[in-house]
């Protein structure tokens, strides 16, 4: 069975966490590169070009709307469990099996070792990275800037250390949540990325508190004022990182980094422990169970195949 998520150029946390996961949780040897089982994990791929001659697991993933939602019933899909009610509405499957998405199963590790000593953090969007001047901001606001393309375990150590996370990465919110570090949400500039932190955030019972942020660059107010349209950033990505911007740059770094001053005053959100707790031991139980269905019936097939 092939572990399956979305792989970039760039790293991204929540996409690199299925590597620091599952090796964790799973059996060795459960997961191989014999394709024709797919273990969907974390992230938003439950996609409709998914190989049809493969059968496809879907452990915790949910559809994020990035491709038209593919037919789960089709006989090629099982769902062990799923991020939340929208993918279970989206997909035509009964909510009972909108548990959480399964970064939540974080928990079942031990804890990271704290790598900062409180304060707050701000984790952008991987996409972010690219077009503003984050880094810069949070030095100049006073805050911990939490890279989303470091190693799992780095991100891991440094939200386990904080007092509240600001993130516009909706795995940030996930793991802040798991590991119950306070966490706001920053509004994500491209609305296509909203729908699945609300089917997240409903699984757990949180309603969810959007705070957009303050641009820190000319590329990303231009990228904010055109609503994110994927269309215009190729023209706008020439223009806007030229050097000629830098003092209005440094203008807009200033005002985005007096903004988290400001969020960073703002009333966290945390999801109760006592659903955060049901949901885990729900989501630990559904993939139990589908582990030893899967050693059952790999045990019964070598039984077949001896003389």
């Amino acid at each position: 069975m092939k572990l399956t998520y979305w792989h970039n150029q760039v790293p991204n946390f929540g996409d690199e966490l299925n590597t620091y996961l599952w090796p964790h949780l799973l059996p060795q040897g459960f997961l191989d590169e014999d394709d024709s089982s797919l273990f969907l994990g974390i992230g938003s791929i439950i996609w409709d070009f998914l190989p049809p001659d493969s059968h496809k697991y879907i452990i915790g993933s949910g559809y994020g709307g990035y491709t038209s939602p593919p037919n789960v019933h089709d006989g090629s899909w099982t769902p062990i469990f799923l991020r939340g009610p929208r993918t279970a509405d989206t997909l035509g499957l009964s909510r009972d099996l909108a548990i959480c998405d399964s970064a939540i199963l974080i928990r079942l590790l031990p804890r990271p070792q704290k790598t900062v000593q409180g304060g707050v953090g701000f984790l952008p969007h991987y996409d972010s990275l690219g077009r503003g001047y984050w880094r810069e901001a949070c030095q100049r606001a006073g805050l911990v800037f939490i890279d989303p393309t470091a190693e799992p375990d780095v991100t891991l150590g440094q939200i386990a250390g904080l007092d509240m996370l600001i993130t516009e990465a909706m795995h940030g919110a996930i793991v802040a949540d798991a590991l119950r570090t306070p966490w706001l949400a920053a509004r994500p500039t491209h609305s296509i990325h909203h729908a699945k932190w609300l089917d997240w955030s409903e699984a757990l019972g949180i309603d969810l508190r959007w705070h957009d942020l303050m641009p820190s660059s000319v590329y990303e107010l231009y990228i904010g004022m055109t609503r994110g349209r994927r269309f215009y950033e190729g023209r706008a990505r020439r223009w806007g990182q030229h050097a000629i911007m830098r003092p209005a740059d440094r203008v807009l770094t200033e005002r985005a980094a007096r903004h988290l001053i400001r969020l960073a005053g703002e009333e966290p959100q945390l999801s109760t422990d006592i659903k955060i707790e049901r949901a885990t031991e729900r989501a630990k139980q559904a993939l139990d169970n589908f582990v030893r269905s899967r050693t059952k019936l790999g045990n019964e097939s070598q039984q077949k195949v001896r003389p």
